[in-house]
């Protein structure tokens, strides 16, 4: 337990991001799995607005520190490369 009244305030403050975040990658999993529903039904038009609502979300994670730049172009990638083998 926090002694300090310092070491207190940083407990709240990192109880608070911690959900936060939590809260945030929660939403972005959901966004993903929209469009894996999509993709898996084969309808390649609701697959492709499913990314294109997901993608702004992804990118948002990526400027607040919550998902690594590159974890979010591997997910755009392979959900975009999904979508096009629909077409084929």
């Amino acid at each position: 337990m926090a002694n300090s009244s310092q070491a207190r305030k940083r407990a709240r403050q990192s109880e608070k991001r911690r959900r936060q975040n939590a809260s945030q990658r929660s939403m972005v999993r959901t966004y993903i799995k929209r469009v894996n529903a999509a993709i898996e039904s084969g309808d390649q038009s609701a697959a492709s607005e499913a990314l294109v609502s997901a993608i702004p979300v992804i990118d948002g994670m990526v400027s607040k520190g919550i998902m690594h730049k590159n974890k979010a172009a591997r997910h755009k990638s392979r959900l975009s490369a999904q979508i096009r083998g629909l077409a084929g």
